[in-house]
């Protein structure tokens, strides 16, 4: 197998392709159905990593592909969610500038690995907190976390921003 077709790569391209019918599920509030692909993109999230592991197929390709596959399915589930008004629109906008810069920062379009920082992680990790909380809430009628949700959006939009910026200083400081 080459770097591009591993197992690990298998699982990304199927959270890739689950990214539109997810953010589709959402905005027609067929919120059964987005919980199912929500949980199958969250294992396949999880399981990728392991089978790189396991099978000594991790590459600097397949971490690229995984982060950008995270940043496409969280940004089509949150401009999903925003559509509805239920999180600010702010958000779903933030993420893709935030990986873009996360990309070029690390140099990975050189072949370089990502350079991780823990609010950056923190965030990307909240990014499917945001979209899970909105589809479980959805699925399971718990109009009670709406509001609860909508803090935690803006909480995450000045995370973000707080991250990009450090990244940023980071970048001025090391010149």
């Amino acid at each position: 197998m080459s770097q591009w077709t591993t197992w690990a790569n298998l699982l990304t391209a199927l959270r890739l392709a689950l990214a539109l019918p997810t953010a589709h599920a959402i905005v027609s509030q067929r919120w059964s159905f987005a919980a199912v692909l929500f949980i199958l993109a969250v294992v396949s999230d999880f399981l990728d990593g392991y089978f790189a592991r396991k099978l000594g197929q991790t590459s600097i390709v397949g971490g690229v592909l995984d982060h950008l596959t995270d940043a496409i399915y969280v940004t089509a589930s949150c401009w999903a969610v925003a559509q509805l008004g239920l999180i600010n629109p702010y958000l779903c906008w933030l993420i893709p500038v935030a990986f873009i810069q996360y990309a070029l920062d690390s140099k990975s379009l050189s072949g370089k690995a990502l350079r991780t920082s823990r609010i950056g992680k923190s965030n990307g990790v909240a990014y499917f907190v945001v979209a899970g909380v909105a589809v479980g809430t959805g699925a399971l009628k718990l109009d009670l976390l709406l509001t609860p949700l909508a803090w935690f959006a803006w909480l995450l939009v000045a995370s973000t921003m707080l991250s990009m910026l450090d990244r940023a200083f980071a970048l001025l400081r090391s010149n």
